[in-house]
């Protein structure tokens, strides 16, 4: 016989984090935009200055942030994307489980997701990703990075501001679904 429960029941997409996949598209979206933008409008290594303190800058990542493993001799992009890829299913399926009363969290989640996606497409399109916003000080450059990069940052900073704000709620929550079963 079917249960009907209330704890069975399939939640419904507005009831999920689920319900924040528009931040992740709207991060793909401006991602893959920027970066064809870049392709079709520059030259590789041709930097453009914007404000003195910023450039756009088109360079190629083969590695991951900071260009670790940039020369590593091709494996890193699989490597990479594989990983990004297992943590694009995790995220979703975790944003699947959330429950509709958390915000914070599902929304750093699809931010995250958004970006990995948009360098895992560039890595399984062009080999490799796509970089183009360069600051500097002094001549000293940080690491060009994108709107996928971006968007990971904003994502991993909310996540910070969550663990600040609602950590305890979480702790509490985890205990009472654990005392639960």
């Amino acid at each position: 016989m079917l249960n009907t429960t209330a704890d069975t029941k399939p939640k419904l997409f507005s009831e999920t984090g689920l319900r924040f996949l528009w931040i992740t598209l709207i991060a793909f979206a401006l991602d893959q935009v920027t970066k064809y933008a870049v392709l079709g409008g520059m030259s590789l290594y041709q930097s453009i200055e914007v404000l003195p303190f910023f450039n756009l800058t088109y360079v190629h990542n083969y590695g991951a942030a900071f260009s670790f493993l940039d020369s590593a001799g091709g494996w890193q992009r699989w490597f990479f994307t594989a990983i990004a890829t297992v943590v694009s299913v995790v995220i979703l399926w975790w944003l699947k489980q959330s429950p509709k009363n958390q915000t914070l969290l599902p929304v750093a989640f699809s931010f995250i997701l958004g970006g990995a996606l948009g360098n895992v497409y560039d890595r399984l399109v062009h080999g490799y990703v796509i970089d183009f916003l360069d600051f500097h000080v002094n001549n000293m450059h940080w690491p060009a990075f994108n709107i996928a990069d971006s968007a990971i940052f904003i994502g991993a900073a909310l996540l910070i501001i969550d663990m600040f704000k609602n950590g305890e709620k979480h702790k509490s929550a985890d205990s009472t679904s654990t005392s639960k079963q």
